[in-house]
């Protein structure tokens, strides 16, 4: 089983976008469709709730929902590993400290350069092509 940590902006383009060929938004289809498993706490779920439900979106509250409900359900919750090392984006720890609790998994983000350079640390189109070549 692949493992995922899905950062909020992916969900914001995913959502965001037009284009159903675009990297975040077939990797959202992903996720719903069960090819990953999602790694989440309580304080990640809640960063989900308060950025997509901001005016300047306009998500339907529906959707956002939907997603931090299917990640409740189907993803684990998960404690954070300390990381010791100061990070280029403090207010992004969460994300990576909720990665390091299981191995093989990947933090998936747009904004890479707000994470330590990692192995562990890919875009949404690399996570597309890590699950591909597990198919």
């Amino acid at each position: 089983m692949i493992y995922a940590v899905i950062d909020t902006n992916v969900f914001v383009s995913a959502l965001w976008t037009k284009n159903d060929h675009a990297p975040t938004f077939l990797l959202l289809k992903a996720l719903q469709e069960g090819r990953f498993t999602p790694l989440y706490n309580e304080q990640i779920l809640a960063e989900y709730k308060e950025v997509l439900s901001r005016p300047k979106f306009s998500f339907q509250a529906e959707v956002i929902k939907s997603i931090v409900e299917y990640i409740r359900t189907y993803g684990i919750l998960s404690e954070r590993v300390q990381y010791l090392e100061t990070m280029p984006d403090e207010t992004d720890r969460v994300f990576y400290e909720v990665t390091l609790s299981h191995k093989e998994a990947y933090l998936v983000t747009g904004n890479q350069r707000h994470f330590p350079q990692a192995p562990i640390v890919v875009t949404p189109a690399q996570m597309l092509e890590i699950l591909n070549e597990q198919a």
